[in-house]
């Protein structure tokens, strides 16, 4: 995938390696914070640009639905599979800023921008500007700014009794498995295959053996943490196992992480937000020849009782 430089479009190589053939993921370079001037907290002032297959974008439209911020945050989708321009819109539309692509929406913010376009981005229509591009901080500010606002669900899931908890789980979780697939899927070397491809199912053997005693991350509550392993997990048997080559054994053979990401499936709001066919067109559809796999067969509503 190509990036723009000073507000043009380029095709130029994007693998983002370093020396021994490991997948490095870039820092987002949009990071403003919403309550902070001049991105007052106000409704249907900001919008989201996603794409439902990307596990970054796919925490963003999870949290504006189980916060019930559909009404709050409008949205965007581009096309499942990427084009020869990065996200497109095409074929979909896109009426907010009529952008065909998503590098549209970044040369919309700032003109000259050089760097990778990518999702999900958090736009502000009143100053026709990017808030932010990171996920992290997108799903930390909708965990708790718009709650004052008519409608919202105040649910918070990031409590201050289980804070220092979760931001050690995101840390690990982040580096060995979101990350750990793309790590295992980009690698260029059999050395950078191996160790993450070790690390990552070590880290979900630890996991699987954590929610043996414990309904979820961090004890009987619902938290952040739990989210962003769900937006991996709930990929990983239609994508990471076959696509990423993360193939030891699938997330239905876990005695206990598959009753799990099927009991967070069945949190009121979140599984009108997974969208499998998007999961196969992002990662099958983006790369030649784009023949999307027709298995495997997923039952995220088989029943669960894990109270």
């Amino acid at each position: 995938m190509g990036m723009l430089i000073d507000g043009q479009w380029s095709n130029e190589d994007q693998r983002r390696l370093n020396k021994s053939g490991a997948f490095e993921r870039p820092v987002s370079p949009f990071r403003s914070w919403l309550g902070e001037d001049p991105f007052t907290v106000e409704a249907s002032r900001y919008h989201l640009f996603v794409n439902a297959g990307c596990p970054w974008a796919y925490r963003t439209i999870l949290y504006r639905s189980v916060k019930s911020l559909a009404s709050t945050i409008s949205i965007s989708y581009t096309r499942p599979a990427a084009g020869g321009q990065g996200w497109t819109f095409e074929g979909v539309g896109e009426t907010l800023l009529g952008a065909e692509h998503i590098h549209n929406v970044y040369t919309a913010s700032t003109p000259d921008f050089t760097g990778r376009c990518t999702v999900p981005v958090l736009w502000d229509k009143k100053d026709q500007t990017i808030v932010s591009n990171e996920s992290a901080d997108i799903i930390r500010m909708m965990n708790d700014q718009f709650d004052a606002l008519p409608g919202v669900n105040a649910v918070d899931f990031y409590p201050l009794e289980h804070r220092a908890e979760i931001d050690a789980l995101n840390e690990w979780i982040y580096s060995d498995v979101n990350n750990g697939v793309y790590r295992c899927g980009f690698a260029q070397s059999q050395s950078a295959y191996d160790e993450a491809y070790a690390k990552l199912f070590r880290a979900l053997d630890v996991l699987d053996t954590m929610l043996k005693d414990q309904r979820y991350l961090c004890g009987d509550v619902v938290t952040e943490a739990d989210w962003r392993l769900f937006a991996t997990l709930v990929r990983f048997d239609a994508a990471y196992y076959g696509q990423f080559k993360c193939n030891r054994n699938r997330l239905v053979e876990f005695e206990n992480l598959w009753p799990y990401t099927r009991d967070l499936y069945a949190y009121p709001g979140v599984s009108e937000t997974v969208d499998i066919a998007a999961i196969k067109g992002i990662y099958y559809g983006s790369r030649p020849p784009g023949i999307i796999p027709g298995g495997p067969d997923l039952d995220f509503s088989e029943a669960v009782n894990r109270a």
